[in-house]
C-alpha cells in the first residue's frame, strides 16, 4: 500500500495497471485528493490515469532496482582494482619481477629469465625460485645448466 503523495516522477508503480509496474513520467495534483499520474507501461505505451485516496490501498511502489549500486566496501573494490592491475602489468611493462625485487639482479640474470627460460615451460617455476632467492652464488651450476 502507497499514499499518493509517495507516487513521484520516476517511480516504479505497481497496481495501475494490474499487477504489471510502469514508470511515472509525470504527476499533477488536484487538490490533496486527486491526483493525475502519466506512466509508460512495459510495452513503451504512454497513458495517463486519475488515482484517488480509495486507490492507495491497491497502489504499491515497485523497486527499480539497478543492476549496480554504489555502497561495496571501498577498501575491497582497492583490493580488487589493484589485482586486476597487477594481472595486466605484464602487457605494459614485461620485466616488472625485475623492478619490484628487493634485490638487485645482474644483467645476465636478467637475460637468462627473460630470453631463454621463460619460453621453455617446465624448466622456468625451478629457475625462477633460484633467482628470486639469490642462490646464483651459491648453486652455479645448476644455472649454467639454463644458459
Amino acid at each position: 500500500m502507497a499514499r499518493l503523495e509517495d507516487i513521484t516522477v520516476g517511480a516504479s508503480v505497481i497496481g495501475i495497471v494490474g499487477s504489471t509496474p510502469v514508470s511515472v513520467v509525470a504527476v499533477k495534483w488536484y487538490g490533496n485528493a486527486v491526483l493525475e499520474v502519466a506512466f509508460k507501461d512495459v510495452k513503451g505505451q504512454l497513458a495517463s490515469q486519475l488515482l484517488y485516496r480509495e486507490d492507495e490501498a491497491r497502489i504499491d511502489l515497485g523497486y527499480s532496482n539497478l543492476p549496480w549500486s554504489f555502497d561495496a566496501d571501498s577498501n575491497q573494490l582497492h583490493l580488487a582494482s589493484e589485482a586486476y592491475r597487477i594481472n595486466l602489468a605484464p602487457l605494459f611493462d614485461p620485466y616488472l619481477a625485475v623492478h619490484t625485487l628487493e634485490i638487485e639482479p645482474l644483467p645476465r640474470q636478467i637475460s637468462a629469465v627473460y630470453q631463454e627460460m621463460l619460453s621453455r615451460l617446465p624448466l622456468r617455476y625451478m629457475y625462477l625460485e633460484v633467482i628470486r632467492k639469490g642462490y646464483e652464488e651459491i648453486c652455479p651450476d645448476l644455472v649454467s645448466l639454463f644458459i
